[in-house]
């Protein structure tokens, strides 16, 4: 699989990358940045510790590689300030993601491509990716809560002091503000995490405030998410290239499932080498479910204000 990294140069791309790197799953990874010089540092510093990781080809490229590309990941756009949602990047990085849309598109683009959003607002984009390449709309994927719900999991592990790994609990709707916890389902290695002791509201209110204000908090601190964000990708990108058929809380077009149509945003969904393979619906409890029905609302109403 040859897959671009379009904002490779930066550090969401550059840990996207090495995340992909070390997996060792995809074959070709392509750094391609506005800032040409950084692209060529990000892939000659991965290449250097090619010998201790997976024989891979990397290296920077241009607009031209999307043509032959399997899977292109767009992670370029301006950051979000610590204060500010990142509905309120809206106006600040749609322009910078048209263009480039239009330059995907003049390149060239195969119809089997898969284009993975990560920029933000990620679930808006997603929806303009959709609208603009002409691909089939199970092909334009965003990460979604998948980020959201790796830090609810790693957070709910830690306070519980318990293995991450063995910590399932979703977060599901619009990456930002809206986002909804699902606790109905959470599961620890298959048992009931609402069993578990110390598992109170008070609890589950807490984890919850920190997963949603976890953007903002590591910006403040370092500037920007990296290290995670980059798993997550890894986590969709290597899911899509082995057509695992696992199910991810990943941005996609939603007709029908819980009630909701015609928006991007996050719900389980089964990812496979074609792209969305299909929505889960299962039950969620009542408030879950009207949450989500509101982030679903809310990313709409957004929508709608675009030019």
């Amino acid at each position: 699989m040859k897959v671009v990294i379009i904002g490779g140069g930066g550090r969401v791309g550059s840990c996207a990358a090495f995340a992909l790197q070390q997996s060792g799953v995809v074959k070709e990874i392509v750094m391609l940045d506005a800032n040409q010089a950084a692209a060529e540092g990000e892939a000659l510093d991965l290449l250097h510790g090619a010998a201790f990781s997976a024989d891979q080809d990397i290296y920077a490229g241009t607009y031209a590689d999307c043509a032959n590309a399997d899977l292109i990941c767009i992670t370029a756009g301006l950051r979000r300030k610590p204060d500010e949602s990142r509905l309120d990047l809206i106006n600040r990085n749609v322009s910078l993601f048209n263009s480039i849309l239009a330059s995907v598109k003049q390149g060239g683009l195969k119809q089997s491509a898969i284009v993975l959003v990560v920029s933000n607002p990620v679930d808006i984009l997603t929806e303009l990716a959709v609208e603009q390449l002409g691909l089939p709309v199970s092909q334009v994927i965003g990460l979604g809560t998948a980020l959201d719900t790796a830090r609810f999991c790693s957070l709910i592990a830690a306070e519980l002091k318990l293995a991450p790994s063995q910590v399932r609990a979703l977060i599901l709707g619009e990456h930002g503000d809206s986002m909804v916890p699902i606790w109905s389902s959470a599961t620890v290695d298959g048992l009931p995490l609402l069993k578990f002791p110390g598992v109170t509201p008070q609890f589950a209110n807490k984890i919850f405030e920190r997963t949603q204000k976890s953007g903002a908090e590591v910006i403040s601190r370092k500037g920007g998410a990296g290290y995670a964000v980059g798993v997550a990708i890894r986590e969709v990108i290597d899911t899509i290239a082995l057509d695992g058929r696992r199910i991810l809380p990943v941005s996609s077009k939603v007709n029908g499932a819980y009630g909701i149509r015609d928006v991007c945003l996050s719900v389980p969904t089964v990812l496979g080498r074609g792209g969305v393979v299909s929505h889960v619906e299962v039950d969620l409890w009542p408030k879950e479910l009207q949450g989500l029905q509101s982030s679903a609302k809310a990313l709409k109403d957004t929508r709608a204000k675009i030019q």
